[in-house]
């Protein structure tokens, strides 16, 4: 999936209304519904490990509001990609903790195609069931004032979006229509001054402001004008000119403050992605224990040199931090310059190239998590020489250090893993650094470390 960029016109469905609630817990509530009825259909009785399948459910499925498909194929992926993720760490979790056993097969297998059936047809068809759920809360029509870039593509939103079931009236702008040119969408209704006198003739339910700061005063005489009203006003921000990341409103007193970039990590997601990593970090090390002494054991004998190689990478908030990793090459470069690994490199040894091929060599960063200095799932952390070069060409290369460096990544596992030889390669996987800090949701991280693994042992990036 390329990257894409978050703008303000995505507040338009992010309300906390009650409809916006419902959308929030449908997936999870569903999942939880087929526990239930799959246990009822199968007369077993509601107890334990059902009680603790339903908690764990609530905590793993991420609320997010219910998306909105153009066609059954996109319905699909998006559907399978979200369940099955969440499937297989809830069956190893079950398994590791002997709790499946109380289920009967037939049981556990009903379960797991009912959900991702029931969240296909309820996403599908809920929009025209129930269209309240998806339309914007109190508002029927609406006028946009300012016919800029801003206010074309509001109305451009209103237009394509039928779910929002909001009437656009038109814009209003001081401007003369040769200077505005075309509007795809919607009509112009007069200048600034007539907006008072026909939000009162028609009854408009909202105005969306998509002004320029630099109109403060005209803003300002607007609002006067309008206060004798009852109608919604919503600013639309002109903040296209920067990357909104994590971009919210927050409050310092009783101040409003706009977020426009920001760490996703805050309050409970803070909390959810710390336990997330030390309850996965803990369980691949005793899984991968008895792997990383045999590794051990071939390096130590493979060149002279130590076993660990621990090099300063840039972490949270780009502070240095030490990263360990299996010594793969015959030096152990951390200095102003450090030359990446290339095919064929002759300081590679022949254990290096197998365990850098097969990811082995990262293994020892299961401990880098558990210490807090990094994440199962994050934007891989470069050599310091890397970041110092790299931010000096790249524009947005250091948001990346808004969270910890990752054992493993967006980037990596859409095709940008291993040497980036050139400028473009490292954008690109920038790029996907910053989608990751737009998106991050836990299923997203289940989501990367299962794709990693299945690249594992078919990644030929990696050298």
């Amino acid at each position: 999936m390329p990257p894409s960029h978050s703008t303000p016109l995505n507040l338009l469905n992010n309300s906390t209304s009650l409809a916006s609630f419902l959308k929030a817990i449908w997936d999870p509530a569903v999942a939880v519904a087929a526990v239930l009825v799959s246990t009822f259909l199968y007369g077993e009785k509601i107890d334990g490990p059902e009680i603790l399948l339903v908690v764990v459910l609530f905590s793993m499925l991420y609320p997010g509001n219910i998306p909105l498909y153009r066609s059954w194929l996109g319905a699909v992926r998006e559907v399978v990609t979200q369940w099955l993720p969440a499937l297989a760490v809830l069956f190893l979790l079950g398994f590791s903790t002997h709790s499946l056993e109380v289920f009967p097969v037939e049981l556990l297998i009903f379960w797991a195609v009912a959900v991702p059936l029931l969240w296909l047809v309820s996403h599908l068809f809920l929009p025209t069931l129930a269209p309240g759920l998806f339309a914007m809360e109190g508002i029927r029509s609406a006028v946009i004032i300012g016919a800029n870039d801003i206010g074309r593509r509001l109305a451009g939103q209103f237009a394509n979006k039928k779910h929002l079931a909001v009437e656009f009236m038109g814009f209003f702008d001081d401007r003369s229509q040769e200077r505005i040119g075309e509007l795809p969408h919607g009509r112009m209704l007069g200048r600034f001054d007539q907006v008072a006198s026909y939000i009162r003739q028609t009854h408009t339910d909202a105005i969306f402001i998509a002004l320029p700061m630099a109109s403060q005063p005209r803003i300002l005489k607007l609002l006067d004008d309008l206060k004798d009203s009852t109608l919604s006003i919503y600013f639309v921000p002109d903040i296209f000119i920067t990357d909104l990341i994590q971009a919210r409103v927050d409050e310092i007193g009783d101040m409003p403050v706009v977020a426009v970039r920001d760490t996703p990590f805050k309050g409970l997601s803070a909390v959810a992605k710390r336990l997330s990593d030390i309850v996965i970090a803990s369980l691949i090390l005793v899984l991968i224990a008895p792997i990383m002494l045999m590794v051990a054991i071939a390096v130590w004998r493979s060149s002279p040199g130590p076993i660990l190689f621990k090099q300063r990478r840039y972490g949270l908030d780009g502070k240095d931090i030490v990263v360990y990793k299996f010594r793969s090459m015959t030096v152990c470069e951390d200095g102003a310059q450090v030359v990446q690994a290339t095919k064929n490199d002759q300081r590679i040894t022949r254990v290096g190239a197998f365990i850098r091929r097969t990811s082995l060599d990262e293994l020892p960063q299961f401990i880098n998590v558990l210490q807090g200095r990094m994440s199962v799932v994050g934007p891989r952390p470069h050599a310091v020489a890397h970041n110092e070069l790299y931010r000096k060409v790249i524009k947005g290369y250091m948001v990346r250090h808004k969270v910890k460096p990752g054992i493993t990544g967006l980037a990596q596992v859409n095709g940008y893993r291993g040497e980036t030889d050139t400028v473009e390669k490292m954008q690109k996987r920038i790029e996907y650094d910053l989608e990751y800090l737009r998106k991050w949701s836990l299923h997203l991280d289940l989501e990367i470390i299962l794709r990693t693994v299945g690249l594992v042992f078919r990644d030929k990036k990696a050298y």
